[in-house]
This record gives structure tokens, sequence and C-alpha cells, in this order.
């Protein structure tokens, strides 16, 4: 097993170049890891550290929608060299980021807040329109990070279930929008289904809605989506649209640990969400996500291989002759056949982690997409996992 030590001193060697032989991991009972043949160039030795450290944390983990090969060897070098900002307040890496995202998303820098992770956009999102009762309407099974986090304060969740595609039912939607809504959540690509709403629908949805209350449109799969169809929702901030976009570090930039998440909305939205953010960004995550965002290498890297890795695992489940959803993000959604947690069990004393319930779709699985390699092992074992 991994020691603490050695997994701050992979944050250390891997940034200055040093192999990742030294961290090689323990072969799990079916799993065994490979570092992935990303083949040659500036690439090539941290995506190889990166997997290591990955593989090195113990069952192959496949249920939270991580990226394996984590943040960039460019973004590891700046929060490295961020070290001396650590101690002081009042660091302009913020105002950095957000002027640095705004041009990556083409959008004014006032149209973007950063926040500690995408959730507290959510969270934010809930207190500022759900702060005096209002209700907010969601698909049902989505991201639970909003409808949750309503429930919590008192919130009434209208709840719409997914059409027999698996996909956002806007017209259910709408016809559930009564005067007590203060809040409509789209998740696009939707968690936990991978689904994407087209896009001439969606639009048509988000702007007629928005005449009479928010929607938030959770875009954290976004830098996954390779339909040519597919728009973000930014441009509607843009034309001053009651709008917001939310956008995350934590997924194809590997930052999910560092909690950097993006608001995009008008500023007068930013300016009432800001009142209820609970703090300010890490200083050396946001030095982190500055340089991942100008690395469009590393994204176009972390993309291919997720595609790779999404149709080895589609490929699998095919074969098995289970029902599964195309997914345009980097986990898969599938029949399983039977309860999740058996399922869960079943993988886990073969090595792997996958992902929870989500009611009602008790014995469908969402498996999260690592390396090639471990999709490779795990469509070894998948079969007699499902057997058992």
């Amino acid at each position: 097993m991994t020691s603490p030590v050695s997994r701050r001193e992979w944050l250390r060697t891997t940034s200055l170049g040093v192999g990742a032989g030294l961290l090689l991991p323990t072969v799990l009972p079916a799993a065994e890891h490979v570092l992935p043949p990303v083949g040659t160039g500036a690439l090539d030795g941290g995506a190889r550290a990166n997997a290591a450290a990955h593989a090195a944390a113990g069952p192959v983990r496949l249920q939270s929608n991580e990226n394996p090969y984590g943040m960039s060897p460019t973004a590891k070098q700046a929060m490295l060299d961020a070290w001396e900002e650590h101690n002081k307040y009042g660091s302009l890496a913020p105002r950095v980021l957000r002027d640095a995202f705004a041009a990556h998303a083409g959008v004014p820098a006032e149209c973007v807040m950063i926040t500690q992770g995408s959730r507290e956009v959510l969270c934010t999102a809930a207190l500022t329109f759900g702060m005096r009762g209002a209700d907010v309407l969601a698909a049902d099974p989505t991201f639970e990070g909003l409808p949750q986090y309503a429930e919590h304060m008192g919130l009434r969740v209208h709840k719409v279930p997914l059409n027999a595609e698996h996909v956002h039912d806007l017209e259910a939607m709408s016809q559930r929008l009564v005067s007590s809504v203060g809040l409509v959540f789209v998740c696009n690509p939707n968690n936990p289904t991978g689904t994407l709403v087209p896009d001439s629908t969606l639009r048509d949805f988000v702007v007629s809605t928005a005449k009479r209350t928010p929607v938030l449109v959770d875009e954290a799969y976004h830098d996954y989506v390779t339909d040519p169809s597919y728009r973000s929702m930014a441009d509607l901030v843009v034309r001053g649209e009651n709008v917001i976009v939310l956008r995350t570090a934590s997924k194809i930039h590997g930052l999910a640990g560092c909690r950097i998440g993006f608001a995009i909305a008008r500023p007068d939205i930013i300016a009432r969400m800001q009142g209820f953010t609970t703090g300010v960004p890490n200083t050396l995550a946001t030095r982190a996500a500055i340089a991942a965002i100008a690395d469009t290498e590393w994204q176009t890297f972390c993309r291919t291989k997720n595609a790779e890795g999404r149709e080895i695992l589609r490929a699998a489940v095919a074969k098995l002759g289970r029902k599964q959803v195309p997914s345009h993000a980097n986990f898969i959604f599938f029949h399983a056949g039977r309860p999740v947690p058996q399922v869960q069990a079943a993988l886990a004393a073969r090595g792997f982690q996958v992902g929870r319930a989500f009611p009602p779709y008790n014995d469908w699985v969402r498996v999260s997409i690592g390396t090639p390699e471990e999709m490779q092992a795990f469509a070894k074992v998948l079969p007699d996992a499902l057997r058992v």
C-alpha cells in the first residue's frame, strides 16, 4: 500500500520529471494495473506518472467520474511555483483565473464567478433563488448536488422522471413549471445517464423557461462531448438571458481534489450569488487551474483517451447483451440486472469500485472511464461479476 509520504513525493517528483517506475502499484486480485502506452512527447512522462499514482491508490476507482490521468504536468508545476503564495491573503490568482476562464469560455470576465468546486455554484444558486421558499424543478435522476441541498433548505423539489430514452423530458418539465418554482436545474450531459438533450430542443426550453424563472444548466462534462451538434448554453448568458451555466475543473482538467468551479451568468446574477459564497478558492489550486485551462494539448489527450476507454466499455456491455445509454461523458450507465450493492460487492472483490445506485434505476450501474488498460481489465471481469 502506498504510504502518505510517497503520495506527497509523487507531487514533487512527477513535476520534476522523475520517472513513475518507483511508484508501481500492488497488483489487485483481478485487475493488473499497467501504465498506459501514451506515446512519445511532452505528455508521455506526465500521463504515465499520473496513471501510476491513480493505480497506486488502491482498487481501480471507477465510481466518481474522475480523470484517471489527473492534472497536466504544467498544472502541477504551476502549483509548485505558487508555493510562496501559500501564507498570504488577497492573492490575485482568482482574478487571473476568472479572466483566463472567461476567455476560454468566450464570455465577458464580469460574467464569471470562481468557486470552491462546482458544488458551490449549485449551493449558492439554491440560496440565491430559494431563500424565500421558492421551489426547485429538476429531472430524476440527475446530479444530486442541487436537489439535495434544496431539500436540506426545506424547499420542495419537483422531480420529473427521464423519458424512455433516459433523457430529460422537457415537455413534462414545462408542464410542472408552476408559479412557485424559483429555479430550474438541467444537467447536460446528464449524470448519471450521460445523455444529451438535442441542442435546439434544450435551447428553446431554456430561453422560454428563463422568461419565467432562472435556469441553471450544469455543463460539468462539457469538455468530453464530441457530438458536433452540441453547443454550450453560455452564449445565452452573453445575450442577457436569465441563465446560469456551471463548469468545473474537476473533470477533464483533473483537479477534482482541488475544488475549483465556475459559474457563468449575467453580472447582476453573479453579484447576487457572490453574496452567498463561503470563502475564496485555494490559491495553489487556482494557479494550477490557470495553467490547466491553457493546456489544450492535455485536454485533447484526456478527451481522446476517454473516448478510447469508453468504447472499450461500451463494446463489453454490448457483448453481454445489456441495455446501456449512449454516453457523452466520462462514464457509462447500463442495466446490470441485479441490485447495485450486489454488483458493487462482486466488482470490489475483483479490484474495481463502481458508482452507487440512482433510484429508481436500482439495478443500473454507472461506471466511470479509467485508462484504456483499466477498462480492458474491467471488461474481462465484468461477465463473472454480473453472473454471481
